[in-house]
């Protein structure tokens, strides 16, 4: 059964596991191990388990513990890795080049250097290779980094005062969002909550979930609540302490406590609302009105002259049938006229009979050939 054993390689860096074999380790002991980029120093972080499940893959072992040799060789290692840095950057300046130089790494047996760097585009250091692999006479690699690694490599103090998470514990970088910071009741200011990379604090994570979790014992912002003693519209919410900001009617803030909400709704500590008057039920149109045609105006809207104008046509009519009735064929042939002169008078305004239309219907006369 192998004896899986975690080591890590950088302060805060990724863990990997190696089998321990027979030797016996415990936390802090350094060992020489083969990895995939060559030989390196890494440090135990916990004691060897035995395990039999979630193996690795192509699980590798331990090749011994470091000796004052390995040290020697390591401290070698960390000062090529200085005037690496120095020369780089010498030649970073000198051509001219858009980019930050941030680490060098060498590997143990300084059979390869790494050369990290930031830049907000594509950086052409084919010329740079060269002067660096002249110089050195080792094999160089130029590695493209983000800001958040570029914290993390370098290091500082946080706004908080204290080391950055990421380069002293954080081993791996989780998604932040605004709405973090807003469920935190925190100012979203960019300086405010930012970290030395310029992206959002990673510390916004620590405590999310338990915000949301306080915040489903408690009403929403803007909710109207009712209380022994008022009642009014919530206006901010302390998680931690458990405060409520209460404004009422008056524009008056109160405190209160989660346990003084008697209920979410304060609908019943309030006079109900007096019903309004039922509307008197409208009158019957008279038979004229519901069976007048849609094109006869309405009598409402006719002015007393027009009345007075229809009403003396209408005797005009009467007159006209009787005397149709005591004459001959001349009185029918006036009243016919009298008929089509009324018929034109009273066409809706702004719609006069075209010329050739028929003067009893308004539809436009055929003509006949030759006429």
């Amino acid at each position: 059964m192998p004896r899986i054993v975690a080591i890590q390689f950088l302060t805060a860096g990724k863990l990997y596991d190696f089998d321990a074999g027979e030797l016996e380790l415990t936390p802090g002991d350094k060992v020489v191990v083969e990895t995939e980029r060559g030989l390196g120093i890494g440090t135990v972080l916990r004691e060897p388990v035995e395990r039999t499940e979630g193996l690795p893959e192509n699980l590798v072992a331990i090749r011994r513990k470091a000796t004052p040799d390995d040290m020697a060789t390591q401290e070698r290692t960390r000062q090529l890795e200085k005037s690496a840095f120095a020369f780089c950057l010498k030649r970073i300046m000198e051509r001219g080049m858009l980019m930050k130089l941030v680490r060098v790494e060498y590997q143990f047996d300084s059979s390869k250097a790494i050369f990290y760097f930031t830049a907000d585009g594509r950086v052409d250091f084919r010329d740079l290779v060269k002067d660096l692999a002249h110089t050195f006479h080792t094999r160089i690699e130029m590695r493209q980094i983000g800001v958040r690694d570029e914290s993390k490599m370098i290091g500082g103090i946080g706004i908080c005062g204290r080391e950055l998470c990421c380069s002293s514990f954080l081993r791996e970088f989780q998604p932040v969002s605004v709405k973090m910071a807003k469920e935190q009741n925190l100012a979203l200011n960019p300086s405010k909550i930012s970290g030395q990379c310029g992206r959002l604090l990673c510390c916004l994570d620590y405590e999310y979930e338990t915000y949301c979790c306080l915040r489903k014992n408690f009403p929403k912002c803007g909710k109207r609540v009712r209380t022994p003693s008022a009642a009014g519209v919530i206006d901010k919410i302390n998680i931690l302490t458990g405060n409520i900001t209460l404004r009422l009617d008056d524009n008056k803030q109160i405190i209160i406590r989660r346990d003084e909400i008697l209920s979410d709704s304060a609908a019943d500590a309030l006079p109900a609302p007096t019903p309004p008057p039922a509307a008197a039920p409208s009158p019957e149109p008279r038979r004229e009105q519901r069976e007048r045609r849609p094109n006869q105006p309405a009598a409402s809207s006719q002015t007393p002259q027009q009345k007075e104008e229809k009403r003396q046509e209408k005797a005009s009519v009467a007159a006209a049938s009787t005397a149709v009735e005591a004459g001959g064929p001349e009185a029918q042939d006036d009243q016919k006229k009298q008929e089509g002169r009324r018929r034109n008078r009273h066409r809706k305004h702004g719609h006069r009979r075209k010329q050739g239309d028929s003067p009893d219907t308004g539809a436009p006369t055929k003509k006949t050939p030759g006429a």
